[in-house]
């Protein structure tokens, strides 16, 4: 089922996407001495005295945190984009963010204006909000059922991949010194400009070009190229089967689908599941990494090269993931990653609390971040991507993932702004709040979350029919609510769709 198209769409669409968020989220982190430094050293060149404390926190904080702002409005304005250039062409022209940010965001320093890195920062937000919604939606549509969680898990396995990029660049041997760090975010520009490279001569999603553009022929070919085989009449027929169901596939608003009994369950199962993906506490653990390996002795210039393990054990366990998910499915991994994550979480605030009292307790705390970081990338990491793009229709995708994107930004952000007050007032303890988190997520999802292994996208909506409390025909009626027609209608205007799209009579 793994065809070289089919691979060469993931990796070149992942790279210039979900790649740079990765890298994005930790390409901060080594120079940000050094920033700060330049924010100073501008100030006063600008008005005559340094800039103090409270002030160049303030603005570092703006820095590092306007990355989700950006990311949010990137979420909102997808599902336009990708409704009219479609998905690969939104992947295509969402280079322009990074290679404008890159741009703005390298030569900061040498312009002397830090408000160039923050308006880079923003720009980059968006990119990534664009893409982390556009990836999964094109990779969920050009994959075969069998294979979709495997091809769905390449948009976690190339953030891991990104993170762990940022930390090696940043190490003082290559860009993590005072003069080389405007290299580390011009380095965004080569990622986008390999994908700007390869993905055109990639078809488009074919679930796209039948059932949004009614253009058969280009869908056939499209399934062709990435299934690796002449005869397609059984992937184009299931598809043209969900058309059926769907009467017709006009693409719905956010307010439509949220009023929409069929799928209530799903789209709540996404939201607790992209909240409690943000809300996990990881972000945490990389705010204590450098301290924890402190007080186990180790020393602080060689803090930078240990910490490259927490991203070698983050890329090793999103690749395992991606590995077994068709094996084991997506239910057992997602709770599970939660489940342990609790027992982490736990076990970390009691050898943080008492390390001072026993020696060998610190090297217990790296045990736990390096547990915690792999049992998230092993379920939680990448899943959510996975489920939001089989959870619904081809008309509700879109404004689902702007849903899912939406969610996923704000608790980014709520993070980054509450995590110092938490951490100030609970100190070690604050862990015990996301052992919370991670425990009611994994709860709902023990109870709501159904088993979407190799199944189809209408048998998925099956399995949620019945907690929906609807039945299946009326759950078939409502995946368009409000844009409904005669069923004569319907099916005049389906059969002239299909024949008007040049459909092969064997495929009919």
């Amino acid at each position: 089922n793994w065809s070289g198209s089919l691979i060469v769409a993931s990796l070149t669409g992942a790279f210039g996407s979900s790649f740079l968020y990765g890298y994005n989220l930790s390409v901060v982190n080594a120079p940000a001495a050094y920033i700060k430094k330049f924010y100073n050293e501008t100030w006063e060149r600008r008005y005559g005295f340094s800039v103090d404390e409270s002030t160049l926190t303030l603005l570092w904080s703006i820095t590092v945190s306007i990355f989700a702002i950006g990311g949010l409005v990137g979420a909102i304005i997808v599902t336009p984009i990708v409704k009219f250039f479609g998905r690969k062409r939104t992947l295509l022209l969402n280079n322009l963010f990074a290679v404008t940010a890159a741009l703005l965001m390298s030569l900061s320093l040498l312009a002397g204006s830090f408000e160039m890195l923050i308006l880079g920062r923003i720009i980059m937000g968006v990119d990534a909000g664009i893409s982390l919604s556009a990836l999964p939606m094109y990779l969920s549509e050009i994959s075969p059922k069998e294979i979709r969680g495997s091809l769905g898990q390449v948009t976690a396995i190339f953030i891991c991949i990104g993170v762990f990029t940022g930390q090696v660049l940043g190490l003082p041997e290559i860009f993590g010194q005072e003069p080389r760090w405007p290299y580390l975010f011009g380095a965004i520009i080569v990622p986008s400009l390999i994908q700007v490279v390869i993905l055109p001569f990639l078809p488009e999603s074919p679930r796209y070009l039948l059932l949004e553009k009614h253009n058969t022929s280009k869908a056939e070919k499209a399934f062709q190229t990435f299934l690796g085989k002449d005869d397609v009449s059984h992937e184009v027929e299931e598809v043209l089967a969900e058309s059926r169901v769907q009467r017709n596939t006009k693409l719905v608003s956010i307010l439509q689908l949220l009023r929409t009994h069929a799928v209530r369950w799903q789209v709540i199962t996404v939201v607790v599941t992209m909240g409690c993906y943000q809300l996990c506490g990881l972000n945490a653990i990389w705010y204590y990494t450098n301290n924890i390996f402190s007080e186990a002795g180790i020393n602080r210039e060689t803090i930078p090269y240990v910490t490259l393990s927490t991203g070698a054990v983050e890329t090793v366990a999103a690749v395992f993931s991606g590995l077994v998910i068709e094996r084991l499915g997506r239910r057992p991994l997602l709770i599970g990653g939660f489940g342990l994550m609790v027992v982490f979480f736990a076990v970390l605030t009691v050898s943080l609390t008492l390390q001072e009292t026993v020696h060998w307790l610190p090297y217990l705390s790296i045990f736990c971040i390096l547990a915690i970081i792999a049992s998230f990338c092993i379920g939680p990491g990448g899943i959510p991507f996975v489920l939001t793009g089989e959870f619904f229709q081809q008309s509700q995708r879109p404004a689902a993932f702007m849903i899912a994107g939406t969610v996923n930004w704000l608790s980014n952000f709520a993070v980054g702004l509450l995590f110092p007050f938490i951490q100030a007032g609970l100190q070690t303890y604050c862990f015990l709040v996301f052992a919370a988190i991670c425990l009611a997520g994994a709860t709902y999802l023990f109870f709501v979350l159904p088993e979407t292994k190799n199944k189809t996208f209408h048998e998925i909506s099956q399995a949620f029919a019945k907690r929906n409390k609807v039945s299946l025909e009326m759950q078939e009626m409502n995946h368009c609510p409000g844009e409904r027609k005669s069923s004569a209608e319907q099916e005049s205007n389906f059969t002239s769709s299909v024949n008007n799209g040049e459909t092969k009579k064997g495929i009919v």
